[in-house]
């Protein structure tokens, strides 16, 4: 018997319609997930705006959901604690080949081949975005069942939210005692403020325009925050950063999760000397900015590009949220599947104000 679900396919900038498919026949090492929950990410944001054409795709990628049926060859998650059908599970929103040259070397967030979605509603398995009933699970993707008393909502951001600002603070050796600045206290920007604080930062600075945003930021670990509508110039926020870290003479490092390249310049001219700057936010193709290298080769200043996360963080970000934060209660509103739309146009925040922190889609 054929099992068919609805999915969200974007047709046309800013416009969703529900259409039914097939769900894929499982592979002998594929698992099919009755989606339970999925998150709406600023990077959907972005392709629903039109900045990244995809018409004709089903988005989302922050999820999570029940095994539905599973090949025959499954028999754990990637821990190696045993699976079954009706378990909940969290796994990336990626699959490595896990037989390239970077994959070899662990570096399965460097495989040329590895991302799942983005693929049109015509090619096979269909069944590769979140905002549906259904979602395949391809051979070789890294998947770990969940035994919490977190909620869905709670678990859908770890997807992507969490794992790549968690990959970025690894990726720049924070330390104990250092000064992080993170613009945007979005998704991305509060859990990169809450990973910060769990790696021992010593000062914590988060920059938004949205002051229940900033409110949240503080609640997760924010020392300061900087509201751009009450310093609206770069070089104002750029001062009040140096007068907040104080002797450090800048930051230690400083996470981009806005999104848009015009922050880049700011955000570097934060930093002290040694100091790393973490770029998430720019995933569209045309980010362009105008830096002066000069500033980074006599500045010694790094640049730490971050795509994807490494598996074993979905997990490690789990085990931070059953410690009590704040965060198991990012997603403040929820949508059915059916209310797509509505999801998007509420959680707009461009040249606009939300009161939305994190929506949630629920088939």
């Amino acid at each position: 018997m054929t099992i068919t679900g609805k999915a969200a396919v974007l047709v046309d900038d800013f416009k969703f319609e529900i259409r039914e498919y097939p769900a894929p026949p499982v592979e002998d090492d594929g698992i099919l997930v009755k989606v339970s929950a999925c998150g709406l990410c600023g990077s959907d944001l972005h392709v629903w705006r039109g900045e990244i054409k995809a018409h004709n795709y089903i988005l989302g990628h922050e999820l999570t959901g029940r095994v539905h049926s599973m090949g025959k060859k499954v028999k754990t998650d990637s821990h190696g604690n045993s699976l079954k059908e009706g378990d909940r599970v969290i796994f990336t929103y990626f699959t490595p080949c896990h037989r390239c040259y970077h994959c070899t070397r662990g570096e399965f967030t460097n495989c040329l081949y590895n991302f799942q979605g983005m693929k049109s509603v015509k090619e096979y398995p269909y069944a590769h975005g979140g905002y549906a009933e259904y979602y395949y699970i391809k051979p070789g993707t890294f998947v770990f069942k969940v035994e919490t008393k977190l909620s869905d909502e709670a678990l859908t951001p770890i997807n992507c939210a969490a794992g790549t600002v968690m990959e970025g603070i690894e990726r720049a050796q924070l330390r104990p005692g250092d000064a992080v600045v993170v613009q945007g206290a979005g998704g991305l920007g509060l859990y990169a403020v809450a990973a910060a604080r769990e790696r021992g930062a010593g000062l914590i600075i988060s920059i938004d325009g949205q002051a229940p945003r900033l409110e949240l930021a503080k609640k997760v670990g924010a020392d300061y925050t900087i509201n751009i509508n009450d310093l609206p110039n770069a070089e104002d926020r750029i001062a009040r950063v140096k007068e907040l870290v104080g002797y450090r003479t800048g930051a230690d490092a400083v996470v981009e999760v806005v999104g848009y390249p015009a922050v880049i310049p700011e955000g570097l001219e934060m930093l002290r000397p040694g100091g790393r700057y973490i770029e998430i936010g720019c995933i569209f193709k045309g980010s362009f900015v105008n830096v002066d290298f000069n500033r980074i080769l006599h500045g010694i200043k790094y640049i730490v590009p971050v795509s994807y996360y490494s598996p074993w963080l979905l997990p490690a970000a789990v085990r931070m949220l059953e410690r009590g934060s704040p965060l198991a209660n990012l997603g403040s509103h929820t949508f059915s599947l059916d209310n797509i739309n509505e999801a998007f146009k509420k959680s707009e925040w461009k040249d606009t104000k939300t009161e939305v922190l994190r929506s949630i889609v629920k088939p």
